[in-house]
């Protein structure tokens, strides 16, 4: 079994809350975490598009495909 980086270590046991939450003290930070990917993905552009945009354009394809798909089976 390897041993764990002593460094590691020392930071994970300096993050405050271990008596009480234990491995939970952790939560609020991958809260953050998790806003900041949220907020990168609505807020960074590649050119002139972002992962919404690129979402939404996916999915209205898949909604005409599917329409069209529905409409050859009826008929």
């Amino acid at each position: 079994m390897p041993t764990a980086n002593p460094t590691l270590q020392r930071l994970l046991d300096k993050w405050p809350g271990k008596k009480y939450f234990g491995i939970y003290r952790f939560l609020p930070l991958f809260f953050v975490l998790g806003a900041a990917l949220e907020f990168s993905m609505i807020n960074w552009h590649f050119g002139e598009t972002n992962f919404y945009r690129t979402f939404k354009r996916r999915k209205a394809h898949e909604i005409a495909e599917s329409t069209l798909n529905q409409g050859n089976s009826v008929v």
